[in-house]
């Protein structure tokens, strides 16, 4: 395999990083009067896994309050690994990717889909952090990894499986055999260890797929790795706690808001100042802690450092809905104010002309995003929907006893190619308002 054969710019594995080179064992004998067939055997190389610390202070609150339990430490695991070129008219239509941890005390707390929910945005240039455990990813990884985790446009996402235990992995989908091309893949789990644990070790394997064109029909078969590859690595030492501010912000905008008159667009704004501050009060924050940013027919504000997201955003959610519905209620059909709202967390900081960070730049790219207005505008009786990352629903939605339950979003893929820009994210419309 050359640098050709990658079609998405990522780089193919260094020398330095593979762990092994391995042949793919087939299932299916080779016949000699198949022309299609093969005449070499699927490849596969392994990248030798990279971990970095992240300490339990810096752990999303559900796993803050497991790691509270004691006497565990807590480490970011990349691996990638890189398919040969498809032989002849053979297509990859599934590839699994298995780790099994050799401690017995050991398991993988999460498990990526993507570097979204790590916390990566791919909106720019190259990968920036949106939380302290991704920026200690970019400052640890090999040249190219962290492209390996992007969002990849018109390709099914990885299906994740083995969350807390030793024995985890990854899926990787494409019924039609068309968009596992360019073979290149990584994948990243936050894994818990033994306090005494000075290496990690345990032993990858993979699967694959293909689909082979017969006698006039599609012939699949499977292809693994015979034996499993083995691996140990040294644990990097503890890292001190990042002195970086991660923040939640939270960004509206009043639908259809230019077609009012300007005495009706005045008022809208009031109604507006109104309902958000009521919201924040319902979650219980500080007033005088919000930055908030007027844009005239919506508002940017940036929460405080430190808060319980797990609380605060369910409460905050919950009294915009009552503060709107209290507010509407009022209202004429003219005059009613229907929210988009978005969420986001990351890096942030204030600036001469306002919050610099990408978090406050990717709020706004999912609150104007066509998934997120088609899902206000498809539902005429919703007085807002709301879009949220990966990264917060993973961490915080996804574990939610208190409304918005996880199964009252819906994914949806936030694609600006004007701004390069790419997120997984999940929207929510209130329950029992659906058109």
């Amino acid at each position: 395999m050359t640098r050709d054969d990658v079609v998405t710019g990522e780089e193919l594995l260094r020398p330095d990083d593979v762990l092994a080179h391995t042949a793919l064992s087939t299932d299916r004998p080779r016949d000699p009067e198949d022309p299609n067939y093969p005449a070499d055997p699927a490849t596969v190389s392994i990248g030798r896994p990279l971990l970095f610390p992240i300490p339990a202070e810096e752990l999303p609150a559900p796993l803050r309050r497991r790691a509270d339990v004691g006497g565990r430490r807590y480490y970011g695991m990349i691996i990638a690994f890189d398919l040969d070129p498809s032989g002849g008219s053979r297509r990859y239509t599934l590839a699994r990717f298995e780790v099994a941890l050799d401690d017995e005390q050991a398991a993988a707390i999460r498990v990526d889909a993507d570097g979204g929910a790590l916390g990566l945005n791919y909106g720019f240039d190259s990968p920036r952090p949106l939380t302290p455990a991704a920026e200690r990813a970019v400052g640890a990884a090999r040249p190219g990894w962290l492209l390996r985790l992007a969002p990849r446009t018109g390709r099914p996402r990885a299906w994740s499986f083995g969350t807390g235990r030793r024995q985890f992995g990854w899926t990787f989908p494409d019924p039609t055999g068309q968009s596992l091309l360019p073979l290149t893949y990584g994948m990243h789990a936050l894994v818990e260890l033994p306090a005494a644990a000075t290496t990690v070790s345990g032993r990858v394997g993979l699967r694959v797929e293909m689909a082979v064109p017969g006698r006039g029909r599609m012939v699949r078969h499977q292809a693994t790795v015979r034996d499993s590859v083995r691996f140990e690595e040294a644990l990097p030492g503890p890292a001190e706690p990042s002195s970086a501010a991660v923040r939640l912000c939270m960004a509206t905008d009043v639908a259809s808001y230019s077609r009012r008159s300007n005495d009706l667009a005045e008022r809208t704004q009031s109604w507006l100042v109104q309902v958000l501050s009521d919201a924040r009060r319902a979650a219980g924050l500080d007033e005088t802690a919000i930055a908030l940013q007027p844009q005239g027919d919506g508002q940017f504000a940036v929460l405080p450092v430190g808060i319980d997201e797990s609380v605060v955003i369910p409460r905050l959610v919950g009294g915009l809905a009552e503060a709107l519905s209290r507010t509407n209620r009022l209202l004429s059909a003219a005059e009613r104010v229907r929210l988009r709202v978005a969420l986001h967390r990351g890096l942030m900081k204030p600036a001469d002309s306002g919050w610099v960070g990408t978090a406050a730049i990717a709020v706004h790219r999912i609150l104007d995003s066509p998934p997120l207005r088609a899902a206000l505008r498809d539902n005429p009786h919703a007085d807002y929907v709301l879009g949220v990352p990966d990264l917060l629903y993973r961490d915080v939605i996804q574990h939610s006893v208190e409304p918005p339950l996880p199964d009252q979003f819906e994914e949806a893929t936030v694609e600006l190619p004007e701004k390069q820009f790419v997120e997984h994210a999940w929207i929510h419309v209130p329950p029992g308002r659906r058109g």
